[in-house]
């Protein structure tokens, strides 16, 4: 991997054991604390707008707002190629601190409104957004290229396992105390995150990232935005004609999805029983992706593209059967087992991300591919909660399910993808990758 620390000490503390590594502790433990957070912040939202409006459609809408961030991301790739980390990681949680309280003032003041909710959403989300590429560009720069794998395995346990847990806390949570009661919660774990990224040493990076202040002082806005465009031109010419263009397209078309499944969740928890019914799917959701994420650091010597193609199809298969059965506690437990393929596949595209490309140019192909790749979440939320309302919330949910099968039987009928060799043996040959990185 490319890329070079600017002080001795960064060095040796990037080549310690990786739980010893006190920069990735710090961020592992401010990552756990912020995506729990986003996860208490959005069930919460999605559960007030839903009470208030008892409309599935403007729960979508509002899903489709809370997911805006990934139709964005596209824009924070580059700003976390060129500037310090450290002060957006800091900055963006206590901005979501201080923001989020606006809406339990306004419920204790009896004016929380559905209108209200609409307009604090797209604000938090824009702060958020900023975070989306920074995992994959900040680990290789504070762990050895050894411990990827085991790096990206830990933070996708806590960014798609432990904080899905936090959402059926929520959802029990909100059945007891209240959901404004629950987003004054959500304020305090922001702050807590960003103290704990207060503390990280963040090494720089030649050519690509954390350029010198004195730099950035005398840049003007026309040479930023040049640079800008440029940064993002290289990373599309990177991609441009690649397997991961297929790969992105597959992506897409199951966050679509995901979308519609985020939109419906409340509708459908509330058909079961209440919020407490709605956390308990949000909490499946999330301990099958914790299960997947965890298994994925032993499937890293697995040919990927039979993996996807099993696991996916395996995965629309308990997703129907989880809408369909008669039983609640059924529903749960193979709902939750659904979602072991992403949580695994999760983990391999991350590793995957940070072995073929180098260092300085990951922010903006993270930023690309995860635009490209999520921005029918928010798309699939919206069209999700109006198709609810027509064909109503079990067979909207059936449907969503197909996201799953149509991944596994691409998988299956593009040799291209189905001979994808285990991760272990990808480099950039593999996948026609043909660049030239920003570091001479």
């Amino acid at each position: 991997m490319s890329g070079y620390s600017d002080s001795t000490q960064d060095t040796s503390e990037k080549h310690q054991p990786i739980w010893r590594n006190r920069n990735f502790l710090r961020f592992f433990m401010g990552q756990f604390v912020t995506n729990a957070g986003d996860s208490l912040y959005s069930v919460a939202t999605l559960w007030l707008v839903f009470e208030l409006s008892e409309s599935t459609f403007l729960t979508g809408l509002a899903s489709s707002m809370l997911l805006l961030p990934y139709l964005l991301q596209i824009i924070a790739g580059p700003i976390i190629d060129r500037f310090p980390i450290k002060p957006i990681l800091v900055g963006t949680q206590l901005v979501q601190g201080v923001i989020l309280l606006v809406l339990p003032l306004a419920s204790y003041t009896g004016n929380l409104t559905v209108g209200l909710l609409f307009l604090t959403i797209p604000t938090l989300s824009l702060f958020a957004l900023l975070m989306f590429p920074i995992p994959s560009t900040l680990l290789p720069r504070i762990v050895a290229d050894e411990q990827l794998s085991k790096g990206n395995s830990a933070l996708s346990t806590i960014t798609l396992g432990l904080d899905m847990i936090f959402d059926a806390f929520g959802g029990l949570f909100i059945a007891v105390f209240g959901a404004t009661a629950l987003l004054v919660l959500d304020s305090f774990t922001f702050v807590v995150a960003g103290v704990l990224f207060l503390g990280m040493t963040i090494p720089r990076v030649r050519g690509g990232g954390d350029r010198d202040k004195a730099q950035s002082d005398e840049t003007t806005l026309q040479t930023v935005l040049q640079a800008y465009v440029a940064d993002l031109r290289i990373g599309i010419d990177i991609l441009r004609g690649s397997v991961f263009i297929e790969l992105m397209a597959t992506a897409a078309i199951f966050n679509f999805a995901v979308g519609i499944t985020l939109a419906i969740l409340p509708s459908f928890g509330e058909s079961l029983g209440g919020p407490a019914f709605y956390g308990f799917m949000l909490g499946a959701l999330g301990v099958g992706r914790l299960v997947g994420s965890v298994v994925a650091a032993g499937l890293d010597d697995v040919p990927y593209g039979w993996l996807v193609t099993v696991s996916y199809l395996c995965s629309a298969c308990l997703w129907v059967g989880s809408i369909y059965v008669t039983s609640p506690f059924l529903t749960v437990v193979l709902f939750g087992l659904a979602w072991v393929s992403p949580g695994i596949n999760g983990v391999l595209t991350s590793t995957l991300n940070q072995t073929v490309f180098p260092t300085d140019l990951l922010g903006r192909i993270a930023s690309i591919k995860g635009t490209a790749s999520t921005a029918t979440l928010p798309l699939g939320s919206l069209i999700g909660g109006g198709v609810a309302e027509l064909l109503g919330t079990t067979t909207t949910m059936g449907l969503a399910g197909l996201g799953f099968g149509v991944v596994g039987l691409y998988f299956a009928l593009r040799p291209r993808l189905r001979q994808i060799p285990a991760i272990s043996e990808a480099d950039s040959e593999t996948f026609d990758l043909d660049f030239v990185s920003d570091e001479s």
